[in-house]
């Protein structure tokens, strides 16, 4: 396979793909554009050897305290007072203990020290599926990183080397940076990198890094460029595509326009206009075939967007034949999770819309008969503050993760569980923490990616050109504090 190096992804690499889509013509919808890059000559792999990684992003920075919640008496009764809550029962922004019963966490290996978690109380579905059927895994404490880094050297001057990632606690930057170890701006995602690998395997070049999520850097690479479909199907072209409405109420106009778009010119520019028109129309078709019919009523939960979201994903791997595809990369979204107010009040449908989704998604790749070879797992912004910001949270840095499927070594909790504190003394006990709880990662998002790209079958001695930083890991740091390359949540 071709790897592309992320220090290759330069201006020269950003012009060239811009100067191709400009050929293409600026003013064809989205989609068209994508067309124009064409399919990449490739022969597809032999066997059933498919996989594919789904993205499931939480937009505005997730509360990892509420989420992934302490249960274990002595740090349920710190997070409680920290949250404003009054022991037990909770209260402020703190979850009574006694609601977390039902979502308890039960590892098929304990946790050191005698820590235990629950999840949400509004996730019963993800919590059966991590205790029952072991297809969940919970990784702690994850989140940007360039280098092993303690709290004591976050606050040191000497940014040469200790450095730390650019623009912490922006939501566009910390966005960009999970999906792309760059800020805002930023042109290419490990995602994408992982499509240009996959190119050769792939027949369907065009549909190897599939968004249901609109535009995301996440899913840009250098050769592959991310294709949109919306969750009722692939984005019409309208009247040129034959699949619109008639064009000004008129069937003959349509038809009219539709051979105007589509006929040879002797014009070189017109006729690769063209070629670009007939191009995205055929992938439009390859799309609409390879979905078929809608799932049966019951299958995916109603009035949950993500659920529509993982759906579409569910149908697009039931076509990965017609399609010509081996490996996918995909993205879908959540929004609603800047909650510096009303915390208690608006996460509980969050968490129930995540939890039913991820747990309907799984089951259906069972259906399907393809759950070993797809993996879901989230990321988000950023994971928020521990203390209450009046009946919310603030913009924080580490925060805990979901990987889920059949190759998931599951039951199980990665990472290393956070004390409970809000205070930044010197003190060993919190050196995890740069002020007001925010977590300062144990595991970066460079280990967590190069552990989900390892199984989606990328070398170990190429990961390093797929994700910038993870080069600096694979130690054990000076704290005692395991960074290894592969986190060994997948199997």
């Amino acid at each position: 396979m071709y790897l592309i190096d992320p220090a290759r992804h330069s201006r020269r690499a950003f012009l060239r793909r811009t100067g191709q889509l400009a050929m293409a013509g600026t003013a064809l919808p989205f989609a068209l554009n994508l067309a124009a890059m064409g399919e990449a000559a490739a022969q597809a792999a032999p066997g059933d050897d498919y996989r594919a990684l789904v993205c499931v992003f939480l937009f505005g920075g997730n509360d990892y305290a509420n989420t992934v919640v302490t249960y274990d008496a002595d740090s349920y009764g710190k997070y409680s007072l920290i949250r404003g809550g009054n022991g037990e029962a909770g209260g402020g922004i703190a979850i009574a203990r006694a609601a977390l019963a039902a979502t308890e966490l039960k590892p098929t290996q304990a946790l050191p020290d005698g820590r235990v978690y629950a999840l949400h109380p509004s996730m019963t579905g993800l919590a059966d599926l991590f205790n029952n059927q072991g297809k969940v895994a919970v990784q702690l404490n994850v989140g940007p990183l360039i280098k092993p880094l303690t709290r004591a050297q976050y606050n040191s001057s000497n940014r040469r080397d200790f450095p730390i990632p650019p623009k912490l606690f922006s939501h566009n930057d910390q966005q960009s940076v999970w999906q792309s170890s760059s800020p805002e701006g930023s042109t290419v995602g490990w995602g994408g990198n992982l499509g240009d690998l996959a190119l050769g395997p792939n027949m369907g070049s065009l549909f190897t890094c599939m968004s249901v999520s609109g535009n995301a850097v996440f899913l840009s690479g250098d050769q592959a460029l991310q294709y949109q479909v919306g969750t009722g199907g692939a984005v019409r072209i309208g009247a040129v595509s034959g699949t619109g409405g008639n064009l000004f109420g008129s069937a003959t106009v349509k038809a009219a326009m539709q051979q105007i778009a589509q006929r040879e010119s002797g014009h070189t520019l017109e006729n690769e206009y063209t070629k670009v028109i007939r191009r995205a129309v055929t992938a439009e078709g390859k799309i609409t075939e390879a979905i078929q019919s809608d799932f049966a009523s019951g299958t995916f939960p109603q009035q949950n967007y993500l659920a529509d979201q993982l759906k579409m994903v569910a149908r697009l791997i039931r076509g990965r034949e017609a399609l010509g595809v081996k490996r996918q990369v995909f993205f879908v979204s959540m929004g609603g999770f800047d909650l510096h107010d009303d915390l208690i009040a608006r996460q509980p449908g969050l968490m129930k819309n995540l939890s039913e989704a991820l747990v309907a998604f799984h089951n259906q790749m069972i259906v399907l008969g393809v759950a070993d070879k797809v993996t879901a797992f989230t990321a988000s912004d950023f994971g928020r503050t521990l203390s209450s910001n009046s009946n919310g949270s603030d913009h924080g840095w580490g925060g805990h993760h979901f990987v889920v499927g059949g190759a998931v070594k599951g039951k199980a909790i990665y990472g290393t569980a956070p004390p409970v504190s809000i205070t930044n003394t010197a003190s060993d006990i919190d050196q995890w923490h740069v002020g007001q709880g925010r977590l300062l990662p144990t595991t970066s998002v460079d280990q967590y990616a190069g552990t989900l790209a390892r199984w989606f079958g990328v070398p170990d001695e190429q990961l390093d050109g797929i994700l910038p930083n993870l080069k600096n890991f694979g130690v054990t740091a000076p704290s005692g504090i395991a960074y290894p390359r592969n986190v060994g949540f997948m199997a």
